[in-house]
């Protein structure tokens, strides 16, 4: 542990009303994950990065330093960095980060106000029935176990436009648009479908 000072703290320190303290958590044999991340823009304001398949985006669980923030953050020599949205662990792709605290509000508000599009690459199975693009929306709500989310009934609350890249014959690869940014959402909505991702450990079974 240490202050606001960067200053270690002992066991023994005493008390202070008010003062900061900041925890830094180790993991006993955090996995080390074998795949490099690719920064492909920095400036003073913004990081755009490649993230690779199993890489976290952030400190969370079995993973601290084998992060991409952590990573990014060293490599960089920026402790200001910030994601500004996150992708699953298992999935790659594009991760921005606010570099500086006093332009973070003018990113976090294009997202907030769902002006940045998202788009995502997946391959699961053929959905000939449906004609595309097609737009799935449902009520999402979480489900059991607790990390798990699930559809409900309900006003929607989740929206996400499909559409076919290319059909094959056991499985086609889908361009997912999240026009809402729910837990799970495209994962959810793929398995409602009768279409679960490829090798998606969470849905539709556990």
């Amino acid at each position: 542990m240490r202050d606001a000072n960067d200053h270690a703290l002992a066991l023994a320190a005493p008390y202070r009303v008010g003062a900061e303290i900041r925890y830094f958590r180790e993991v006993a044999d955090e996995p080390v994950i074998p795949y490099v991340e690719t920064v492909l823009h920095a400036d003073a304001n913004l990081v755009v990065a490649c993230k690779s398949h199993f890489l976290p985006v952030a400190p969370a669980g079995a993973y601290v330093h084998e992060t991409l923030l952590t990573r990014l953050v060293r490599r960089l020599d920026n402790p200001a960095l910030v994601p500004l949205h996150r992708i699953d662990r298992e999935t790659a792709g594009l991760v921005l980060f606010s570099a500086n605290p006093a332009t973070r509000g003018i990113y976090q508000a294009l997202f907030r106000e769902r002006r940045i599009r998202k788009q995502y690459l997946v391959v699961a199975p053929p959905l000939p029935e449906l004609s595309f693009p097609y737009v799935h929306r449902s009520w999402l709500e979480p489900g059991e176990p607790f990390f798990r989310m699930r559809e409900g009934v309900g006003e929607p609350n989740s929206e996400t436009v499909i559409d076919v890249v290319a059909p094959g014959a056991d499985t086609w690869t889908y361009r997912l648009e999240p026009v809402t940014g729910r837990k799970h959402q495209l994962r959810v909505h793929m398995a409602a479908l009768g279409a679960p991702i490829l090798h998606d450990r969470f849905y539709p079974d556990l």
